[in-house]
């Protein structure tokens, strides 16, 4: 069980350091409207994945595995979303994640909603909990709800302590990109170019979803 801790560990750690829509939501906000929005945005983000380790514990995912065009039609979803995200950042006078923009300034409400909203709708993170969590749980262990909720529990603590991070520093990285606009420029060619290449192959990906037994 240790092996299969540091597994989803690193699993989770290397998929929250990828850009991708939690990221760039709160880096925006916190960016927009400080540190306090982007923590309250998190805060949302924090209830996504509880809602996804809870409909994975329940065994609801399972919908995806027997009825196979439902998980086609969210990585598709998922596809074309990150790839909008790409086209924003490398179209002619797109932005940086870290450049700073005018948000309209939210309610806490409205914040925590957002945050929610946009992890729920994370193509990242439903993949991770449909595909990839399963494989980490051994029936043979027995208690495989006990496994289930270790090991989600184990992603939830790495995502949100590293998104937390990111809310925390994104102003100073902001302005550190601000003096720099070369810099600011690769960043958004960087991001749009590997949003984009995620998203070729989430569309290209012929995997399909793995329920534990």
């Amino acid at each position: 069980m240790t092996g299969a801790l540091i597994g989803i560990a690193l699993i989770s750690l290397g998929m929250v350091l990828t850009p991708g829509p939690n990221m760039i939501y709160l880096i925006s906000r916190s960016i927009a409207q400080g540190r306090r929005a982007g923590l309250i945005s998190l805060t949302g983000v924090f209830l996504g994945f509880t809602v996804y380790l809870a409909a994975t514990c329940l065994g609801l995912t399972a919908v995806f595995a027997y009825v196979p065009a439902a998980y086609t039609a969210l990585k598709l979803a998922g596809a074309a979303y990150l790839l909008w995200l790409a086209w924003n950042a490398v179209k002619p006078g797109g932005t940086s994640a870290f450049q700073p923009r005018d948000l309209p300034v939210e309610r806490p409400a409205k914040l925590f909603s957002m945050g929610l909203l946009t992890c729920l709708l994370n193509p990242k993170i439903a993949i991770l909990y449909l595909s990839l969590l399963p494989q980490f749980i051994d029936p043979a262990m027995g208690h495989v709800l006990l496994q289930s909720l270790a090991l989600g529990s184990v992603q939830i603590v790495v995502a949100t302590t590293v998104n937390g991070l990111i809310a925390i520093s994104a102003g100073s990285l902001a302005a550190f990109l601000a003096a720099r606009p070369l810099w600011v420029r690769i960043q958004r060619y960087v991001m749009g170019t590997v949003l984009g290449g995620f998203a070729i192959s989430m569309a290209t990906d012929r995997s399909k979803a793995v329920v534990s037994a």
